[in-house]
Parts: structure tokens; C-alpha cells; sequence
């Protein structure tokens, strides 16, 4: 596999600048913070890309946003759009802040991990979950790789099979609450939400 950050830093500007804002990930999003408590709204924004719009939501939601984010041009545009939140440039497969937070999101991201960068990434995922901790995350509607693109480039994706992210998921102490395959009212995208059981 290709680590994808290359391609998303050489071309940060024009990624952002064709991101989508549509607020078609607003229905899912809008539940996370709807579960969070006033005191208890730190959110950990896994592959943030440049912020906009899923960080640019939560933050006007009143989240305590981290964002990381392995490419240093998407952090960069972060870090100038939003100051007041945290951004890291770190490679989220090997992640460890040492500290939990209410939320965990991985929206277009986690999916450009192959299948056994994939699998190990849960165990992350439940490292840096709170008691009752909410994870959405997208995924392809199947197990397989698929090449896209960005900006004439080669775009790597790939997907575990339903079930065994379902398995992940349990075995990792998540309960699945919402699994929606290529969500018409959500351009296609297949969703996961979790709250971790402990």
C-alpha cells in the first residue's frame, strides 16, 4: 500500500478547495454531539484533512476538537483556519496520546489503511475511548480494494468485509448502533457508529 498522506500533502490546496460542503455527514454528526454530555465533549478527528467541514461543525457544536492528521500541508490549514483547537501531525496507525476522549471520528480516512493496517487500528481506537465513547467511522460497502483519485493521481482504498468489523468492533468493546451501506442521503458512503460498551 502507498501511505496516502504523500498525495494529500503534495496536494492540500487543491483538496480543500474541492472538499465537499454540503453538510451531507450532518444526519451522523449531529447524533454524535447530540449524545455528548455539556462537561464531556472532547472529540479525536482522525485523518481531520484540512478541517473543514466536519472539524469547522464541531467546533461551532462547542467540541474540544483534536484533529491529526498525517500529512503536514493538511495540519498546516488547520492550524490557520481553527487556532484555538489541537492539531497533531501524526501517522494515526500509530497513535497513542495517552488520554481518552467522548468521541472518535475517521471520516474518509480510515479507509485508505489496508486491510491489516485496518485490523490493527482498533485496539487505537479503543485506547483513546472514554466510558460510553461514540466512534464513527466510514468504510467501503464490502471487503476489497479499490484505486481512485486525486488530482490525477492514484488514490488507494480499501475495506474489511461487514461482519468482521462487526467482530472488531466487540472484540475492541464497541457496540454497534448504526450500520447504513452507501447511505443514499449521505453521497453513497457506508457508516459506521459505535459507543464503547465500558
Amino acid at each position: 500500500m502507498t501511505d496516502v498522506w504523500h498525495l494529500y500533502d503534495a496536494h492540500a490546496a487543491a483538496f480543500d478547495r474541492d472538499r465537499g460542503r454540503s453538510g451531507m455527514e450532518e444526519s451522523y454528526l449531529s447524533r454524535v454531539v447530540e449524545e455528548l454530555q455539556p462537561e464531556r465533549r472532547a472529540v479525536l478527528d482522525l485523518g481531520c484533512g484540512a478541517g473543514e467541514p466536519i472539524a469547522r461543525y464541531l467546533l461551532d457544536a462547542a467540541c474540544e476538537v483534536t484533529g491529526v492528521d498525517a500529512a503536514p500541508a493538511m495540519v498546516a490549514l488547520c492550524r490557520a483556519r481553527f487556532p484555538h483547537a489541537t492539531w497533531i501531525e501524526h501517522d494515526m496507525r500509530t497513535l497513542a496520546l495517552g488520554r481518552s476522549f467522548d468521541a472518535l471520528i475517521a471520516w474518509d480516512s480510515f479507509f485508505h489503511l489496508d486491510a491489516g493496517a485496518q485490523r490493527r487500528i482498533f485496539p487505537i481506537f479503543r485506547d483513546h475511548a472514554a466510558p460510553g465513547a461514540l466512534l464513527l467511522f466510514t468504510s467501503g460497502p464490502g471487503a476489497g480494494e479499490a484505486i481512485g483519485e486525486l488530482c490525477g493521481e492514484p488514490l488507494y482504498h480499501a475495506s474489511l468485509d461487514a461482519a468482521e468489523y462487526r467482530e472488531l468492533l466487540a472484540d475492541n468493546g464497541f457496540d454497534v448502533l448504526t450500520h447504513r451501506v452507501e447511505d443514499p442521503d449521505c453521497g453513497g458512503h457506508t457508516v459506521w457508529l459505535a459507543r464503547a460498551r465500558y
